[in-house]
């Protein structure tokens, strides 16, 4: 049982994966997308997903944080029906508010340089997105 958790952006998505147990968020990679000419990645996250045996998605709902729902987090939300309907997988959405930060956060204090922090800050959200989400199940 794998899990793939996704943070969505309006360039980017990044991917993490959960161990086999579920127990566990690894950072995978970064995916650049393009919403405007619809082209969300799909195509490697099909790769993963049969790469890695995947059985469930979580994508991030990025809610205010007055827990109302914005334009961000309607994207995110068409991303996660497209992607079910594409991968024929359930799609869970998790709210992600401050994911972001505590990356930002985790990297900072590693003393990771700003130019190599972007390089990984949506992969490390991501897998700060999955770990919520698998703390949550046990």
């Amino acid at each position: 049982m794998r899990i793939l958790g996704l943070d969505v952006g309006t360039k980017t998505v990044g991917v993490a994966i959960s161990d086999e147990m579920g127990w566990t968020a690894q950072g995978l990679e970064t995916i650049k997308i393009d919403e405007e000419r619809n082209e969300l990645g799909f195509k490697r996250l099909k790769e993963i997903i049969d790469e890695y045996g995947v059985d469930t998605i979580v994508v991030g709902l990025p809610k205010n944080m007055n827990a109302t729902i914005g334009p961000r987090a309607v994207a995110c939300q068409k991303f996660a029906e497209l992607a079910a309907e594409t991968f024929q997988l359930p799609v869970q959405l998790w709210d992600e508010r401050l994911s972001t930060m505590a990356a930002e956060r985790i990297l900072i204090s590693a003393d990771v340089s700003r130019k190599k922090r972007k390089k990984v800050i949506d992969k490390l959200a991501a897998s700060v997105i999955l770990q919520g989400y698998l703390d949550s199940k046990y």
